[in-house]
């Protein structure tokens, strides 16, 4: 008995961790981060624990948000804030990228934010690529 609950613990310390682990897909946040690289993030609604408030981003966070004009989550940085309507809004955009993103974010498009250490990202190089290979990305 004592050994299932060890390993019950163990896949739920995994599950846990593998929801604070994103793949980048893309190029857009070079030289911070690479595709293949893994970020480490903070989460907006964890099964109901609130790591950080989607309303308390600041410019230069680098945020995960689910875009109207993409069909998967974004990581891009926060280089912007706007009163919109009454709502906090903001512009995002990939450091590699020529112009911010097409549309203004809402705190409720967040879903993460990357965690920083000394104000660099916290990121695990190119151990990604294993998943965008399975994925065929």
């Amino acid at each position: 008995m004592k050994e299932i609950a060890i390993y019950l613990i163990l896949i739920i310390i995994v599950l846990i961790a593998a929801q604070h682990l994103n793949v980048v897909v893309s190029g857009s946040m070079e030289p911070v981060m690479y595709r293949g690289d893994i970020v480490v993030l903070q989460k907006a609604n964890l099964f109901g624990i609130h790591e950080f408030d989607p309303h308390d981003v600041q410019v230069g966070d680098i945020v995960v948000y689910n875009a109207a004009w993409y069909d998967s989550p974004v990581i891009h940085r926060v280089i912007n804030t706007a009163e919109i309507n009454g709502t906090t809004c903001f512009e995002i955009k990939g450091d590699n990228n020529n112009k911010s993103d097409p549309y203004w974010v809402t705190p409720e498009q967040i879903t993460d934010r990357v965690i920083t250490i000394n104000g660099q990202p916290l990121v695990i190089p190119k151990i990604g690529y294993i998943t965008l290979w399975v994925k065929g990305l």
